[in-house]
């Protein structure tokens, strides 16, 4: 019974398998021993490409030295003693192989389709069709909830060393900074320095300095959240009872 037992766990290898061309191609993969050469290359022919008539097969074992070239497809995989762990490495023979080229793995070699406008304007059922009909339905649903001259118009109100009381949270501060951020998306923004440490930087954000503060008192906000005016420093002890 033991022998037999063995013998069926044994009956199968688990190898390592890479490939001349797939640079990234790994994968482990299990071969019956009583399997031909033939039979084996069949197999991995379905999973990297590679032609039968066109694959060489090497053997290495666990330590990277090569054991074996598998040259003969009659014979068994047990012939050749591969054990679990062992690497079976694909050479591809044809220089015109689907394999070939790298394109297979880098994407960038591949040529991608690409059209004009003038001919993608001609074409009905696309997407930029298919907004051109909601805007003649319903222009004003299109139209920016806040333009530029809006916000231009709100910053031109708030200048530096303003105090300031900026929402959700009514945090106080002092404004810092005005204008447009190259940093972060377009627009204008104002930097403010908190009283407190509610913010998140010290006036440099993505590497750009906008202004300078102690750590986790600065932000950058939109101008529509921020008013300025009488807005003293609050005392921290104006909320207890005596």
């Amino acid at each position: 019974m033991a022998t037999r037992l063995q013998m069926a766990v044994d009956d199968s290898v688990l190898l390592r398998v890479t490939h001349s061309n797939l640079k990234t191609f790994s994968a482990s993969v299990r071969f019956s021993l009583q399997s031909t050469v033939e039979s084996v290359k069949e197999k991995l022919w379905r999973k990297c490409g590679t032609s039968v008539n066109s694959m060489s097969l090497e053997l290495y074992d666990d330590t990277n030295s090569k054991i074996s070239d598998l040259t003969d497809n009659s014979r068994p995989l047990g012939f050749y003693s591969p054990l679990d762990g062992f690497r079976l490495h694909v050479i591809d023979l044809d220089p015109s192989s689907v394999t070939s080229g790298g394109w297979l793995e880098d994407t960038s070699l591949v040529e991608k389709y690409t059209i004009s406008e003038e001919d993608y304007d001609k074409r009905s059922g696309t997407f930029r069709k298919f907004k051109e009909k909601l805007v003649s339905q319903n222009p004003s649903a299109f139209e920016p909830k806040i333009t530029d001259n809006y916000v231009e118009d709100l910053c031109a109100h708030i200048k530096v060393g303003d105090r300031c009381e900026v929402e959700p949270g009514e945090k106080r501060g002092v404004v810092k900074f005005v204008g447009r951020a190259e940093s972060l998306a377009p627009g204008f923004w104002v930097g403010v320095q908190y009283d407190e440490p509610l913010g998140k930087h010290d006036g440099m954000v993505k590497g750009v300095r906008y202004f300078d503060c102690p750590p986790l008192h600065g932000a950058m906000v939109r101008s529509d959240k921020v008013k300025v005016g009488d807005y003293p420093e609050r005392d921290p002890f104006e909320d207890e009872e005596i």
